[in-house]
């Protein structure tokens, strides 16, 4: 079929057909498609819409653009299980997720993406860690997943290729916020990496990519009906980003944070609820555990036995981090020169968090990326970040911020000042870590 023809098909709100999507994304994968035309029919999407059928078509095509694992011919010992979050401010917790699950039985091959916009991403983290390898040969990649039980790298081009070209034009062309072409775009690289199972981690609030209740329900839903329509089980949990999530935002810092989870150093009570809950539904999903009950005393157990740490441990050093990096990561991540509070300037209350303001903030300190291209200084953050609900007294620190000049860091101070709400009162109401849970 001609390019023109199936836009012209979407651009007059008709379903596309099995056979145009997949002309489609042959085009989108041999370049004969040019930009011009994949953009009018992402435009004619984002206006028209796109059914569950024309999802399911487009997932299974664009997985099957570039090379898919198949993980039936290693005789693994448990399933092979993932978690997927739309992202969020402070949002570590597949640092911690991936080694949990593989202490207990699964295996978690898990293909992460850099920081997008405000949102840090947990490919950046694991960056930060000196010789660690985010982008290993997919050869690599399986032998790590088969020893350990995980392996969390960044994005391989070998995988669902079509939709990197696709969401590249649809970043340009302000048509990434589409129910069904995010759907798409998440799914067809899960599917690639020849997952069992999927829970995915839909955050909402003032600092996730989806700010309001209807938009990450529609979206939570629709990802789990076309997840289960293309043969892979999925779950989905909604979850609070009304505020950062531990104390810690920026790559080395929420890398620390997560190790002391790990060792049972500190562990925050908001992350804990939201990384069990999400590790026992993997459980349940992958029939490790017959109930969310038994998963959250199994996900326990490999927390206070310490095997969870251990599987973290021998990751890192499988994918070139240093032997003893988990038992004292603060000899090798960077630090940063300047470190001074952020201090209260009246008594009272923490009453709310501007969090994607504080995730901007860390991109202003460096933290982050402006443009694609740009580099991440990972030493740069804050911790000790007051949570809502907190009492706090002038003077007081707000959150300690790591900077690279004092500058930057006089700047970080007037912005956490601004985005850490203090009032009179103790919150009466503070939002609950999880809204719902689609199963």
């Amino acid at each position: 079929m001609l390019a023109q023809e199936i836009i012209r098909i979407k651009r007059d709100g008709r379903e596309l057909s099995h056979t145009a999507i997949t002309e489609f994304v042959k085009g989108l994968t041999d370049n004969t498609w040019s930009e011009g035309q994949i953009s009018a029919l992402a435009m004619a999407i984002f206006f028209n819409g796109i059914t569950i059928n024309e999802r399911i078509a487009l997932t299974s095509e664009m997985k099957k653009s570039g090379k898919t694992l198949d993980w039936g011919k290693y005789d693994l010992s448990g399933p092979v299980i993932d978690k997927h979050s739309t992202g969020g401010v402070g949002d570590k917790i597949s640092l911690i997720l991936a080694p949990i699950v593989a202490a207990c039985g699964g295996f978690v091959p898990m293909i992460s993406g850099r920081g997008l916009g405000h949102t840090g991403g947990t490919s950046d983290k694991f960056d930060s860690i000196p010789g660690y390898q985010t982008t290993p040969s997919i050869e690599k990649f399986i032998e790590v997943v088969k020893k350990v039980g995980c392996a969390v790298i960044g994005q391989t081009p070998e995988l669902a290729p079509a939709d990197r070209r696709f969401y590249a034009v649809r970043d340009i062309t302000s048509t990434v916020e589409s129910v069904g072409l995010i759907t798409t775009s998440i799914l067809s690289k899960k599917l690639a990496a020849g997952l069992e199972g999927l829970v995915m981690d839909i955050k909402v609030g003032n600092g996730a990519f989806a700010n309001n209740f209807e938009f990450a329900d529609e979206l939570a839903n629709s990802l789990v009906t076309v997840a289960n329509g293309s043969n892979l089980p999925t779950y989905a949990l909604v979850t609070d980003m009304n505020q950062v999530l531990g104390d810690s935002v920026g790559n080395s810092l929420e890398m620390i944070e997560a190790i002391n989870f790990l060792q049972n150093k500190y562990i925050d009570r908001r992350l804990y609820q939201v990384t069990i809950a999400l590790a026992s539904n993997m459980l349940v999903l992958g029939k490790i555990c017959n109930t969310i009950e038994q998963a959250n005393t199994k996900v326990d157990q490999v927390l206070a036995n310490g095997k969870a740490g251990e599987c973290f441990a021998k990751m890192i050093v499988e994918l070139g981090g240093k032997h003893d990096f988990f038992e004292n990561p603060i000899k090798y991540l960077e630090k940063s020169p300047v470190v001074v509070p952020a201090p209260a300037k009246k008594d009272g209350f923490v009453i709310g968090h501007n969090t994607r303001e504080l995730g901007v903030a860390l991109i202003e300190l460096g933290g982050g990326r402006r443009k694609t291209e740009d580099k991440i200084n990972y030493q740069v953050g804050f911790n000790q970040i007051a949570g809502i609900g907190m009492q706090i007294k002038v003077g007081e620190p707000l959150a300690m911020i790591y900077a690279q000049d004092q500058q930057s860091a006089d700047n970080a101070v007037i912005e956490i000042q601004k985005n850490i709400i203090i009032g009179e009162n103790q919150p009466t109401e503070i939002n609950p870590v999880i809204y719902k849970t689609i199963n």
